[in-house]
C-alpha cells in the first residue's frame, strides 16, 4: 500500500557507491542521495502517523463496540430473566387455580 511511496529499499542504501574525487566523494551526489534518504524518512514518519491515528481510532471503535456488546447481552439477560420470572408466576397461578377449583368444586383431575 505504501511501498509506492518509498524511493530506496534498505538493500539499496546498504550497496550505494559514491564516485570519489580527488577530494573524496562527489559533494553533490552525496547530496542528492541523502535527500532521497530524507524524503523516504519523511514519507516514513507520514505513514507511521497515520496508522497511529488509524490505530488509535480503531481502538475507540473496538472498545465502543465492546461496551454495546455488554449492554447487549445484559439486556439478553434481563429479558430472559423476565420471561423466566413471568413462566413461572403463570405456572404457579396455574396451579393455584387448580388447587383452588379442586377446593371449590371437589374435582380431582388426576
Amino acid at each position: 500500500m505504501y511501498q509506492n511511496k518509498i524511493t530506496l529499499t534498505p538493500q539499496e542504501i546498504l550497496e550505494k557507491d559514491f564516485k570519489i574525487d580527488t577530494r573524496g566523494y562527489r559533494l553533490k551526489e552525496v547530496d542528492q542521495f541523502l535527500d532521497v534518504i530524507i524524503g523516504d524518512y519523511e514519507q516514513f514518519f507520514a505513514i507511521i502517523d497515520s496508522l497511529e491515528k488509524e490505530k488509535a481510532e480503531l481502538l475507540r471503535e473496538i472498545m465502543a463496540l465492546k461496551q454495546d456488546l455488554r449492554n447487549a447481552k445484559m439486556n439478553v439477560e434481563i429479558a430472559r430473566k423476565n420471561t423466566d420470572t413471568t413462566e413461572v408466576s403463570n405456572l404457579d397461578i396455574l396451579r393455584r387455580l387448580s388447587q383452588l377449583e379442586k377446593e371449590v368444586y371437589g374435582r380431582d383431575d388426576n
